[in-house]
């Protein structure tokens, strides 16, 4: 990559704080640009156009995606001084629609579960640290990468909350359920002893546990369960814990702290998994309803 792209990656590192898969998808993007037009910071009106045709086989969101980062580089290329004029507005704005999560039902959870509980019950430490995962990935809504990277310290002493880091390195707090604090307690009584290790699912002398596996762990998991693997993931368990909070009736707005979404409109997503319970809530408690229930 250009200078100046590498550049732009040390400042959103250090400016804004973006998360190590953040900075590698950034890297992607702006490596395939140039390997496409050249160096960004010099490449005229044309050449930044003529992505629109190398894209043009990739999703709409992917494209989204791509020609966001170059916006951002191109603005603080003028910013640094390198470009005088701005050529974003000749990259492709395409409409990408939101996918919608995919739902776990209450009796696919209750299935997972049962299977993680009967292969923990005895002192496999494996079997124990499978279920203290999927107990925070559902019990708390983590994203898999707050999950393995989860440092000893965050987990609680005195007070059922962890403190994790989300993404831009923004930290929030999360309660735990007592199921979660009793299979974590449990995984911290096995947990291997790793003196450089200051991660709560160590792996090797200092790393902490690979998403990609956990990934592998909780598919497997799924099989043995009985369970389509391919409609399960660890994202799937956050969008489940998600989903039935909003059943339960928990508020939107809290739902977004707990999740650690910087835009209300992300959380929002969730609504359309609970569309009967709103209308049951409209019909019975809009000022009309009754009214119109007694004519």
């Amino acid at each position: 990559m250009s200078a100046a792209t590498e550049a732009f990656l040390v400042m959103l590192a250090a400016e804004r704080g973006a998360a190590i898969n953040t900075l590698a998808a950034y890297r992607r993007d702006f490596a395939g640009a140039e390997e496409a037009i050249g160096d960004l910071a010099a490449a005229d009106r044309d050449a930044v156009a003529s992505l629109a045709g190398e894209w043009a086989s990739i999703a709409p969101a992917s494209v989204a995606r791509k020609a966001s980062a170059l916006r951002q580089f191109f603005g603080f290329a003028i910013d640094e001084g390198w470009r005088q004029d701005d050529p974003s507005g000749s990259l492709p704005r395409p409409r990408a629609r939101r996918p919608l999560p995919k739902v776990m039902g209450h009796d696919q959870i209750a299935a997972l579960f049962a299977h993680a509980e009967d292969e923990a019950s005895g002192d496999d430490p494996k079997a124990v640290r499978l279920l203290a995962l999927i107990e925070l990935l559902y019990g708390s809504g983590l994203r898999a990468t707050e999950l393995v990277s989860l440092p000893l310290h965050a987990v609680p002493r005195d007070a059922p909350f962890l403190t994790v880091t989300g993404k831009g390195g923004a930290s929030r707090m999360v309660p735990v359920g007592a199921r979660a604090l009793e299979a974590v307690g449990r995984w911290l009584a096995l947990r291997p002893q790793v003196p450089a290790s200051r991660f709560l699912f160590p792996s090797g002398k200092a790393a902490h546990f690979s998403r990609v596996r956990l990934f592998q762990l909780v598919k497997a998991l799924a099989g043995r369960a009985g369970l389509d693997p391919a409609g399960i993931s660890p994202h799937v368990l956050r969008h489940a814990f998600a989903t039935h909070l909003l059943e339960g009736g928990a508020d939107l707005r809290v739902l977004q702290t707990l999740l650690g979404h910087a835009d209300i409109s992300t959380t929002q997503i969730y609504t359309h998994v609970d569309a009967a319970r709103l209308v049951a809530l409209v019909n019975s408690r809009h000022p009309l309803a009754t009214k119109a229930t007694s004519d």
